[in-house]
């Protein structure tokens, strides 16, 4: 009988095994270029899942492509109602150059309005309860999602210099007036495929339409939120209330009318 010799057996060997490993990196990308740097795009059928955020906070990745958007789920009444209000007032990417330490900063700024009697936010101001979500145009679904963020109040200047907690450890919202606010979106929050410096682009990119644009979705919650409105409500029960606000930069249904 015939015996097949051990550098025969290699030679054989050799192309199963070379198959064998093709497969794995096929089924399991990852395995092949583990800690994939942040804004690479994920390979075909790569699932994501959320990661902690550096300072506090959870970068939901496992929602990145989804269209679910952009108003959430409302959590009680009073959520589209016009007293307290937020609204967005202004969004976008910084850039100071590679000559400066830091790198471009993705910045949220909002405003919290008061209706006919004052509005107390203790400080610091939704600290932890601050969400955002961005959904590029088309269907595209998400390109960045945090939860648990933080807001800080500043003042109307153009950088938005952060304002001192008052002696009350309260912000006061006088009627009629409103308090500023700053998000910073963190770059881990940004989906793989997009980076901080495109995560806002239009497609296409010299677009005069809105719906070819991103969409932004900020939501804060407070109790103080859900007291002022059960106050509003003459007293409706404060468990029904929602204590969150939504700000939303343009939703979808309101384009076509």
């Amino acid at each position: 009988m015939t015996r097949i010799s051990l550098r025969s057996w290699l030679l054989l060997a050799v192309p199963v095994v070379t198959l064998l490993v093709l497969v794995v990196l096929l089924m399991n990308p990852s395995a092949a270029w583990p800690g994939r740097s942040v804004g690479e795009r994920p390979a075909p059928g790569e699932r994501l899942t959320d990661v902690p955020i550096p300072g506090g906070g959870t970068a939901q990745l496992s929602t990145c492509g989804v269209d679910d958007g952009p108003r959430p789920l409302p959590r009680g009444e009073g959520e589209r109602g016009d007293v307290p209000q937020m609204v967005l007032t202004g969004w976008g990417v910084y850039d100071p150059g590679s000559k400066v330490k830091g790198g471009p900063t993705f910045t949220v700024h909002m405003a919290v309005r008061a209706g006919e009697r004052p509005l107390l936010l203790d400080a610091p101001v939704a600290k932890g309860r601050v969400t955002i979500d961005l959904y590029g145009p088309h269907g595209e679904g998400r390109r960045v999602s945090a939860r648990g963020l933080s807001a800080t109040v500043v003042d109307g200047s153009y950088q938005g210099k952060p304002l001192d907690v008052p002696p009350s450890g309260r912000f006061r919202i006088a009627p009629g007036k409103d308090l500023r606010l700053d998000v910073v979106v963190p770059a881990a929050a940004i989906c793989p495929g997009r980076t901080m410096r495109d995560v806002i682009d239009c497609t296409p990119k010299d677009t005069n339409d809105a719906d070819d644009c991103p969409v932004v979705t900020l939501t804060l919650s407070d109790p103080a939120i859900r007291a002022y409105r059960a106050a509003e409500a003459d007293g409706e029960e404060s468990g029904l209330v929602s204590d969150r606000l939504v700000a939303i930069s343009l939703e979808p249904d309101l384009r076509k009318t």
